[in-house]
């Protein structure tokens, strides 16, 4: 009876957080209800709550570790961006043809998110379209290729997205085994809509003048945070593969690194700090709702993996499909209609490390379907929300009528790619 409740109550939550418009409650507020809610009828009904204890202790080690990197990670993107660190990149755009523009932004927000974070990589690169592109509807399509790129981009880098993170984090993949595996299936996830977007924009760029002031970063503040930041994120998987630590740890380093950058620069004020310079004010910047969001969501899963829900779950999928390809491209048309990051802590509940050793094809598989398939509808991923935050002209329908059916296309044309590069790989369980 309980193990019902748990499943009934997680799809009931799990609805009012697809349904946060139309419910007007925030996300993070039911995320965080059904987590805990959850695990306290757990905890009521387990009948062992030493035991329950044990699995709560288990599934919030889990979940510290990537609350504490995407803190980390966010922390130190809101340090440059304060400080106009990303003008670095964006003052070297001259064209004034929109076409060439659409190719020079999908490969930045393609390549910084893998840098940086899909989330993040649209914000930047949407406020970018916003003061270069004065055409309405190029902006529409722009925002649809910043989209899938953020996405794709995200796919193939341990830090590019929160589901690669957390497969990272888990070690189901290598930061070097998911680069090799899914840079070309992700460049394909990409490179064919946007040849198709080529067709349906035109127009000029418009540069908008910048404007300066007393409070404005020196151009050595301003490099100096964006080199220490970017390149501090850089060095994230390099520190974790030869100290041989938890992704966390090395982030948490870097951050304290250009926390101290941050520090001595401030000290050249000597009239008063500006706020860009003071961490306190910095920090509110942080997207803490959508940290928290995660915390919820993965306690949710935790319940459903320590009641073995998610295990029942994983066999009657095999006996249905058998095929795990299959069921890895399944898995990325939901990540397009619920959000990735619990369909993938499902996964890693479902099928563990001795079934499916690490860098199995299959890990690799889910990473790239569930990190792009998030594309095809506008909803379905967090570059996705934040754009249609930026721009409120890019609707659910619009974006369904004009851009899912190319980020369909790009999905099954990355996929493709994959499994012709494994076609006689070895996909099946180990010792199965």
């Amino acid at each position: 009876m309980i193990y019902t409740a748990i499943a009934i109550i997680f799809v009931l939550g799990y609805l009012a957080i697809a349904l946060e418009h139309p419910l007007k409650v925030n996300k993070s507020a039911s995320a965080l209800f059904l987590g805990t809610v959850l695990w306290l009828l757990w905890f009521k009904f387990s009948g062992d709550a030493h035991r329950t204890d044990e699995q709560l202790f288990e599934s919030f080690g889990n979940l510290a570790q990537i609350l504490f990197f995407l803190l980390g990670a966010m922390t130190i993107v809101a340090i440059i961006d304060a400080n106009d660190g990303f003008s670095v990149i964006t003052s070297r755009i001259k064209t004034s043809n929109v076409k060439v523009l659409l190719w020079i932004i999908a490969w930045l927000s393609f390549f910084l998110s893998a840098v940086l974070d899909n989330l993040t990589t649209t914000i930047v690169m949407m406020t970018l379209t916003r003061k270069l592109i004065s055409d309405s509807k190029s902006r529409l399509y722009m925002a649809g290729v910043i989209v899938i790129a953020a996405n794709a981009g995200g796919a193939w880098s341990p830090i590019g997205d929160v589901t690669t993170t957390m497969l990272w984090i888990g070690k189901q993949i290598s930061a070097a085994g998911i680069v090799k595996a899914l840079f070309l299936p992700s460049v394909i996830c990409l490179l064919v809509p946007a040849i198709v977007f080529t067709f349906f924009i035109s127009g000029n760029v418009s540069h908008s003048s910048s404007q300066t002031s007393e409070n404005a970063p020196s151009s050595f503040e301003r490099n100096a945070l964006f080199i220490a930041g970017i390149g501090g994120l850089l060095m994230v998987p390099i520190i974790k593969t030869f100290f041989h630590v938890r992704p966390y740890i090395a982030m948490l380093f870097i951050l304290g690194i250009l926390w101290t950058v941050v520090e001595l620069l401030a000290r050249r004020h000597r009239e008063g700090v500006p706020n860009r310079l003071n961490i306190h004010h910095v920090i509110k910047d942080v997207d803490t709702p959508s940290v928290l969001f995660f915390a919820g969501i993965l306690l949710a899963v935790g319940v459903l993996e320590a009641t073995g829900q998610l295990e029942h779950l994983a066999t009657i999928l095999g006996n249905a499909l058998g095929d795990v390809r299959i069921i890895t491209i399944i898995i990325g048309f939901l990540s397009a209609i619920v959000d990735n990051v619990p369909l993938v802590a499902a996964t890693m509940g479902m099928y563990s490390l001795t079934s499916f050793p690490e860098d199995h094809l299959m890990w690799e598989f889910i990473a790239y379907c569930a990190g792009t398939g998030g594309s095809m509808l506008v909803i379905g991923s967090a570059a996705g929300v934040a754009a249609m935050g930026i721009d409120r002209n890019l609707s659910f329908g619009w974006y369904l009528k004009r851009i899912a059916p190319l980020a369909l296309l790009g999905y099954l044309a990355g996929a493709g790619i994959y499994l012709l590069m494994h076609m006689n790989g070895n996909w099946a369980m180990a010792g199965g």
